[in-house]
């Protein structure tokens, strides 16, 4: 299986890639930053990103926006992703934004890479379109259910609501969320649509945000 890794800590990704290739499979590539994930992707298509949440440049969510970022373009990937917290909020994005598509998801705790049979694999499972999500993230999801005021809304629709409320231009949220601008406008099409806001009504773009400000538990 063709894999590529995406994790800022040396000696994380280098042990990543020998469970990897001890285990058969092809790195075909390698990366310590988020923002390079989708263009490698565009030149050398993997079966399965394995990536990191907390990467650079930002060193916040941007190993799971570019994930998510990948997905959008490329449904059929298999994503695993790593993190050291149970965060079930990045759990929950990453399922959301499996929906209606075919590829593979995976969300595990870092310290599974030790644990080089399970971690082999959940990779496996996810290259063959599966889900593979740890025990303790799966405990989490269902002892705190999520609550959103803005229930038509994806959390991928709501992060680029969030993103617009904060006076961020389409170019600006699409270079942020690792996408292109074409998938972004079609994200805020589907906002507006989601939010039953009409071409009729004016300036969607300001309604949506006064919609989204509304919410008390945004």
């Amino acid at each position: 299986m063709r894999i590529a890794v995406a994790e800022d800590v040396v000696l994380m990704r280098q042990g990543i890639v020998a469970v990897l290739a001890g285990g058969g499979h092809e790195v075909v590539w390698q990366t310590g930053t988020a923002s390079d994930v989708l263009s490698r992707f565009r030149q050398a298509e993997p079966d399965v990103l394995v990536t990191d949440v907390r990467m650079p440049p930002g060193h916040s969510d941007d190993g799971l926006r570019a994930a998510l970022g990948v997905r959008e373009e490329f449904p059929d990937a298999g994503i695993l992703v790593l993190s050291q917290y149970v965060g079930n909020e990045y759990a929950r994005r990453l399922l959301a934004g499996a929906h209606g598509n075919s590829g593979g998801t995976g969300y595990l705790l870092k310290e599974s890479v030790g644990r080089i049979s399970q971690f082999l694999s959940a990779v496996e499972e996810v290259g063959a379109g599966g889900v593979s999500i740890d025990p303790r993230v799966v405990t989490e999801l269902f002892a705190r259910p999520a609550a959103s005021p803005l229930d038509e809304l994806s959390p991928r629709h709501r992060e680029v609501l969030e993103l617009v409320a904060q006076g961020r231009t389409n170019a600006q949220i699409a270079r942020e969320l690792y996408v292109s601008r074409a998938t972004l406008e079609r994200l805020v099409s589907q906002i507006f649509v989601s939010l039953g806001l009409s071409e009729q009504d004016g300036n969607r773009r300001v309604l949506a945000v006064l919609e989204y400000l509304r919410s008390p538990a945004r």
